[in-house]
């Protein structure tokens, strides 16, 4: 577990000019590696914009597994230091956070792509659901072999939330094809990923879906060595590696820290709500097609999108078919 890093640490810390000029202190819990180029890079890169655009003076830890005892300690050590705001970045983190903000009443707590609320506790979410439905329903038209995959690590809500509405996705513009699916346990576990990968390319899969972190490597290695196409989550994955990804779902999760920053400033904040940012709002979230993708499978991704937008199509987040076991 990294350490804190305070005044002096250029990278991370406000300068104490624009502290005193702010008064504003922000802590931030990430339970998982900020060098991942996925879902924890992008927190981090939240809290330096909160740093940069209000400036806070920032904290964080990171490096956390997953267990609710690691992520209880670690935002208390957060909130101790009694700063304005402590943002938990991560659904994982929702069972600690509501444990730990009633322990710190004068603190205000929010939950990135969290579901829990309380009298000094919000949640904050961008909709990643909405853009990982619109991969599915891409997968399904772009599928040569009729055979999908799906891969994530651990079984926290916005990874099974998102899981669901791929599925929901494929079979809206797919309902023939097979779905093959997997929580391997681990985000980071690159070698645990192309494990995973390859068993989903021996079921057929020519297209996989990656909700994962460090571990996305791994399972890229084996679809790139096998000619499969990839789909990826959180950022732009078809302008970094556009031979592998065909398509990425994206959900800019560096957005909602810095929009409970904002409405915290303001006179927007609230605590107990939820507040979600979805395809209304494409800045937060989107579906990414590579290049190579035909016009007419991206006329239909305009045309769903729309209608989420709409309310015409509902996204149904729930799955309840088989998993593969490895």
């Amino acid at each position: 577990m990294r350490k804190f890093c305070f005044a002096g640490a250029m990278a991370l810390i406000a300068s104490s000019a624009q502290a005193q000029d702010q008064n504003l202190e922000v802590a931030m819990l990430l339970p998982g590696n900020i060098e991942d180029n996925g879902f924890m890079e992008a927190g981090y890169s939240g809290l330096l914009a909160i740093q940069e655009q209000f400036g806070a003076e920032i904290s964080y830890i990171d490096g956390v597994k997953p267990e609710p005892a690691l992520l209880e300690a670690a935002l208390r050590k957060l909130a101790d230091r009694q700063p304005d705001m402590v943002i938990a970045h991560g659904g994982q983190n929702n069972t600690a956070a509501e444990v730990v903000a009633a322990e710190y009443p004068g603190i205000e707590f929010v939950v990135v792509q969290g579901g829990v609320t309380g009298p000094n506790l919000s949640s904050y979410e961008v909709l990643q659901e909405e853009s990982a439905w619109l991969a599915g329903a891409a997968a399904g038209m772009l599928t040569k072999s009729g055979v999908v995959g799906h891969i994530s690590g651990i079984r926290v809500p916005p990874g099974l939330k998102g899981r669901g509405a791929f599925h929901d996705g494929l079979i809206h513009s797919n309902p023939q094809a097979k779905f093959v699916t997997i929580f391997a346990g681990d985000q980071d576990d690159n070698a645990l990923s192309a494990r995973v990968a390859k068993a989903e390319i021996e079921q057929g899969a020519d297209i996989i879906f990656t909700m994962l972190n460090a571990g996305r490597t791994g399972a890229t290695d084996a679809m790139r060595e096998a000619g499969v196409q990839q789909i990826g989550n959180v950022i732009d994955w078809t302008e970094i590696d556009p031979a592998v990804f065909v398509a990425s779902a994206v959900a800019n999760v560096s957005i909602p820290s810095v929009e409970a920053v904002r409405d915290f400033t303001g006179s927007d904040w609230k605590p107990g709500v939820i507040k979600s940012i979805g395809l209304e709002n494409p800045d937060a979230v989107s579906l990414t097609l590579s290049g190579n993708v035909p016009d007419d499978v991206r006329q239909s991704i305009d045309v769903f999108r729309q209608k989420i937008v709409d309310g015409e199509i509902e996204v149904v987040t729930d799955y309840e078919g088989p998993e593969l076991e490895i």
